[in-house]
């Protein structure tokens, strides 16, 4: 055999055991993923309903895609859409977001990226708000943020900072540099 021969013969033979060394190490780095890493159910086109001690509809929920973790109690959404009714039953609210977080131990639903939320009720002045970022406790029916918020209304506009809504007291709040404009017809 010529040195060239052997050369060759030598460059393939360590090309083979570094590619076997690589792959080893892939197959040993999948078995070690950690299972509380991977959701323990996974929905598509998921729809639900929660109710009230007294029967009756508390929330609604529908999402794109659902992954559920039961080591954390935390549940992501995809494009999730929840239908809030308070407590007194007078009004109903519509949110809307890219992404959504549910944390099952404090009843705190997060959403994320194109937070729209509107009034389904037409006796309501206020009939829709736009944020990035939004906050609401499924238990007391109260939403917060702390980011850029866009109200429209019957005949009004709204743009301030941070937010404060009691849903089942009817209230809606911004906290801080808030500018408006009323149109009278």
């Amino acid at each position: 055999m010529s040195r060239v021969s052997i050369a060759i013969v030598l460059l393939f033979g360590t090309a083979i055991i570094l590619y076997w060394q690589v792959q080893s190490k892939k197959d040993n780095q999948a078995l070690n993923v950690d299972a509380s890493q991977r959701p323990n159910y996974i929905v598509e086109d998921l729809s639900g309903v929660e109710y009230n001690k007294l029967g009756l509809i508390n929330s609604r929920v529908s999402a794109k895609n659902m992954e559920h973790f039961d080591a954390t109690n935390m549940t992501y959404f995809t494009q999730p859409v929840y239908w809030i009714y308070p407590d007194n039953r007078q009004g109903k609210w519509r949110l809307r977001a890219d992404r959504g977080t549910l944390n099952k131990v404090t009843g705190i639903v997060t959403l994320e990226d194109n937070v729209i939320i509107d009034s389904l009720s037409p006796e309501q002045p206020l009939r829709t708000v736009k944020t990035d970022f939004l906050e609401l406790n499924l238990n007391t029916k109260i939403m917060t943020s702390n980011k850029r918020i866009y109200i429209t209304g019957v005949d009004f506009t709204i743009e301030g900072k941070g937010l404060y809504a009691d849903l089942n007291a009817q209230t809606v709040k911004l906290t801080s540099q808030v500018e408006g404009t009323y149109e009278t017809k």
